[in-house]
């Protein structure tokens, strides 16, 4: 049995997630989120993203997607298709004991693995920044809001902006989750 697919992503209020593969925005709260979120679990991203975060994060275990059948990095397994991305997260998985796979970016590798998710933790960003990459609002056809924290600016100005951490779970045959 494979392992659910969560995606965790920040997304400004105009569906930017980011600009010339860097985040447009300082937010301490979803930094420390990412990390609770992804802390023992497989988390499968992109090159590029992977490029801007720069190394692999401790206590998780990062497999990278990339054409680049000759790219490596120490640390890290690399996947040449989505197919094997899932398939090496699933195995990576259970040998951790993790509960599930985490989908960190960028926005190809959302876009194209959205239908298999099971639950999306979205921070939502109440900033409108120009940017290259995206992510589409979710069909609430398909997802249901579950949980919403909502968080104001940070006075000691470690958050740029107020944020939301909002929870869908996909709804399934046409039922919404429990």
């Amino acid at each position: 049995m494979s392992l659910p697919l969560v995606f965790i992503v920040a997304v400004a209020k105009n569906g930017v997630i980011g600009g010339d593969n860097q985040l447009l925005w300082r937010l301490s709260g979803d930094l420390k989120r990412f990390k609770a979120l992804t802390m023992g679990k497989p988390m499968i991203m992109g090159r590029k993203t992977f490029e801007s975060i720069g190394k692999p994060l401790p206590g998780r275990e990062t497999i990278v997607v990339t054409r680049d059948n000759a790219w490596a990095f120490e640390g890290v397994h690399v996947a040449h298709d989505l197919e094997r991305a899932l398939a090496l997260a699933d195995e990576v998985g259970q040998r951790m004991g993790a509960s599930e796979v985490t989908v960190v970016g960028g926005a190809e590798i959302y876009r194209q693995l959205l239908p298999r998710a099971a639950r999306v933790e979205w921070t939502e960003v109440d900033l409108a920044p120009e940017g290259d990459a995206r992510f589409e609002p979710l069909d609430p056809a398909q997802w249901q809001e579950t949980a919403r924290e909502v968080h104001a600016r940070n006075p000691e100005g470690k958050d740029e902006a107020d944020y939301a951490f909002v929870t869908y779970q996909r709804i399934t045959n046409g039922c919404p989750p429990r």
